[in-house]
């Protein structure tokens, strides 16, 4: 049977998490059952991107999960000048267009510019000048059946802007995305947040590419105050977690809002969910130690998406035992001690890395921060395991010399007794073991920015 003929759209992009989006892009096409084609028309830092997708329906399917994209487009024509747009609008296929242009609809057309502003009356120019095209319905500007829609690409330079567009673009609107989500799930508008809650954009970002789909189940092994949690849960995933932190687990404790002593009844992870009609799919956070099994063998999860503690505003800690050098005894609640230890950066990771290749299903996907202390970081130093495929690793600046990469992983290969310490024999294991002092190195950075600022200021 012949695939599905492709068809050509716009997708318009936000300026922001640049190495995230296309990443994002990628998983939810192949969510969607399409895949990313490497003769796509990507500019990686552009805000306008030409994708072919074999149907309005997967493109639509993609909007209603991506955070990166603000809007879709069946793109009819474009070019680098005005003539070159209007060849191209002319030789688009009549017959694609006239389901479009019939007299009994109502159209409007809307003009869209990347880095720059223009007037009225040099959009209504600009719209005049397509009266060639077979347009046979009324406008109307307020609640039109189809949206048209010129977008002009002035560069990426603010300091630069050309007289002229460097590219045009014209095409049907399809489908926006979902940015608003951002504003909806925002932290500061949360009943339970920590120090190191994560930003909404960033949790459905992550969400995504681990290709989280309804029925999923879905686990964060530091879940924290829940934030990933909710971000899959929205998508319609079963949603679980454990952290070491008993006084987080149960919402107790000292709160992390301003002007607030002590957490409410309501400052906790079920209140999170239940704040956003999402309780239905979260099944329970247990208090446990990850380094310690506690899981039944088998396949269990759809995707692991977390954020582990990497010693800048949490400590990585495990259980200890009385034989070990003992950091501290904790009380984390009346009546509840442990004995903490502390956990490398290396182990967490590796230990990371073996549970999602044993409790992954297959194509089951892990998605993680490693942060990274950039003068001495090369790829090789990113954990791999045999039983994973690195899909994705995408950077965010922490400091001028730290950062965090997101990494996303794929499970390819079923998991056996020999795969259990494998990392130990691969080279990966040691590379990464020098980013155990990454708290020193982050710090001594600041340090050395706060002794700098001060000598200028001196002067």
């Amino acid at each position: 049977m012949a695939a599905p003929a492709l068809r050509r759209y716009l997708l318009l992009l936000a300026q922001e998490h640049l190495e995230f989006r296309l990443p994002e892009i990628t998983s939810l096409l192949s969510l969607c059952g399409g895949q990313f084609s490497g003769e796509q028309e990507i500019r990686v830092n552009s805000p306008f991107w030409i994708l072919n997708i074999p149907s309005e329906e997967m493109a639509r399917g993609l909007m209603k999960r991506t955070v990166c994209a603000k809007s879709i487009f069946e793109l009819w024509g474009h070019g680098k000048s005005a003539g070159e747009l209007y060849a191209s609008l002319k030789n688009y296929p009549t017959d694609k267009m006239l389901p479009y242009l019939q007299s009994d609809s109502t159209y409007k057309v809307h003009i869209h510019t990347f880095n720059k502003t223009l007037t009225q009356a040099q959009k209504i120019k600009k719209i005049d000048a397509l009266e060639f095209l077979p347009f046979k319905g009324k406008v109307n500007l307020k609640n039109p059946e189809h949206v048209f829609w010129i977008l002009e690409d002035y560069g990426m330079n603010p300091n630069d802007v050309p007289e002229e567009p460097i590219h045009l673009y014209f095409g049907r609107w399809i489908a926006d995305g979902q940015r608003e989500l951002i504003e909806s799930y925002s932290v500061k508008k949360r009943h339970f947040i920590g120090n190191t809650s994560m930003d909404a954009c960033l949790s459905f970002i992550m969400a995504n590419h681990g290709r989280v789909k309804p029925n999923d189940i879905v686990y964060d092994p530091f879940v924290g105050t829940g934030g990933l949690l909710i971000s899959s849960a929205h998508f319609g995933a079963y949603v679980c977690g454990t952290d070491i932190d008993y006084n987080t687990i149960h919402g107790l404790g000292k709160a992390s809002r301003k002007n607030q002593k002590w957490r409410g009844p309501d400052e906790n992870i079920r209140a999170n969910l239940r704040q956003y009609g999402l309780e239905k799919y979260y099944l329970d956070a247990l208090v446990a130690d990850f380094s310690r099994p506690i899981w039944r063998k088998g396949m269990l999860f759809d995707a692991i998406i977390t954020d582990p503690p990497y010693g800048i505003r949490e400590a990585p800690r495990r259980m200890g035992s009385q034989k070990e050098t003992v950091k501290s005894v904790e009380r984390s609640a009346e009546n509840h001690f442990f004995v903490s230890s502390s956990y490398h950066l290396s182990d967490i990771f590796f230990d990371l890395l073996k549970f999602g290749a044993e409790y992954l299903v297959m194509g089951g996907r892990l998605v993680y921060w490693l942060p990274i202390y950039r003068p001495e970081y090369t790829e090789e130093i990113i954990p791999r395991h045999p039983c994973l495929k690195l899909i994705s690793n995408c950077e965010q600046l922490l400091s001028s010399h730290t950062s965090r990469r997101l990494i996303t992983m794929e499970k390819v290969k079923e998991f056996k007794d020999q795969d259990e310490n494998s990392y130990l024999l691969d080279g990966q294991y040691m590379p990464y073991r020098g980013h155990n002092s990454f708290r020193e190195k982050y710090f001594s950075g600041v340090t050395k920015r706060i002794a700098k600022e001060e000598k200028d200021n001196q002067k």
